[in-house]
């Protein structure tokens, strides 16, 4: 319980009530008001942290985690980073099985968070064994006591964010909101927020920003699952080769397609010119809304919220790197001007 003097009993008690910041720079060719949520302020840095003790706790009250039980779960690090901070604060051992795609510096964070790791290789099919889904089943089936989160399919990842996200937004924007932009990985940011806010006004659009390589856009126009979208890219937690269960498709309104090298240029600039050091999720966001302002979708009075889901501390090794930038073959000559910034005086 939070107390009144900012003296907290744990730190769990600091999740949620992030702040809505907004935008000046980056969104200024556009029409509209332009906020972003920054999810960054959570304790363990990403939106996750709603989830992981909203999800932990449900299963506590139905008497499903007991004292002693092994939490499993599959994650692209946050949700696993978030996962392990409560288990720490609860007392229950933790176990993730993570996409080979999520940054060193995410498996890093983990192992020293105290959970143990298998890293699965992210190109394989959901039902090859390999995967980490199936990884996860596998562990839960083995281990006695555990139980498995399983984000992708949870119904109460959505929840958690029609109790916590959704109110926050709809009352720190006073009801004026007009369009919620948010990227769709497992999807339980982007449905349990969008739910809530549709409850108070149907007219808001909410409008998903997926990846080049993922199912996930096609399946909403089609409701057709298509293999043939299915190819490797880059980004982190966004996008699915598989449909989650957790995406509730009858919430969102369109499906915006942004690419790995776009996103990641765009998440330096937000670093550049609104000062805000976010993830890759982050740059894939604002690329879509960039795509969006130029087609012209916001009109002067529009207020449009984008979600900021973690810290860009947890891509140092990637985006934030110059060496792996340059070896996707990233660079062009404005983010080359990065690589200047830095002198050695010998």
């Amino acid at each position: 319980m939070k107390q009144d003097n900012k003296v907290y009993n744990s730190f769990l008690d600091l999740i949620g009530n992030t702040p809505l910041v907004k935008l000046n720079k980056i969104t200024s060719e556009f029409e509209g008001n332009f906020y972003a949520k920054i999810e960054s302020f959570n304790p363990g840095q990403s939106s996750k942290d709603r989830i992981a003790l909203y999800i932990i706790e449900e299963a506590e009250r139905k008497g499903i985690l007991k004292p002693g039980d092994t939490i499993i779960e599959t994650t692209s690090g946050n949700t696993g980073f978030s996962i392990a901070m409560v288990s720490i604060i609860k007392g229950y051992e933790c176990v993730l099985a993570v996409s080979s795609k999520s940054s060193p510096d995410k498996i890093d964070m983990l192992k020293t968070m105290g959970a143990k790791v298998y890293v699965c290789p992210a190109h394989v099919s959901a039902d090859d064994p390999r995967s980490y889904y199936e990884v996860a089943k596998r562990l839960h089936q083995e281990r006695k006591g555990s139980v498995y989160i399983n984000q992708y399919f949870n119904e109460l990842n959505i929840d958690a964010h029609y109790h916590s996200t959704g109110p926050e937004i709809w009352q720190q924007t006073e009801g004026e909101i007009t369009h919620l932009v948010a990227c769709s990985g497992t999807g339980g940011t982007i449905s349990g927020t969008a739910r809530y806010l549709k409850e108070q006004n149907p007219n808001i659009k909410v409008i998903g920003i997926d990846a080049f390589g993922s199912v996930i856009k096609k399946y909403h126009e089609t409701r057709e699952f298509d293999e043939k979208e299915i190819y490797p890219y880059r980004i982190e937690g966004l996008g699915k080769n598989l449909i989650p269960a957790a995406t509730d498709f009858d919430v969102i309104d369109e499906f915006v397609k942004v690419t790995d090298e776009e996103s990641a240029h765009t998440a330096r600039e937000i670093a550049r010119t609104e000062g805000m050091f976010v993830g890759y999720t982050s740059g894939a966001v604002v690329q879509g809304l960039k795509q969006l302002g130029e087609a012209g979708t916001f009109k002067k009075d529009d207020k449009v919220v984008v979600i900021f889901p973690d810290h860009g501390s947890r891509y140092m090794s990637k985006v934030y790197s110059d060496k792996w930038m340059n070896d996707q073959g990233f660079f062009d000559s404005v983010n080359e001007e990065t690589l200047e910034k830095v002198q050695y005086i010998k």
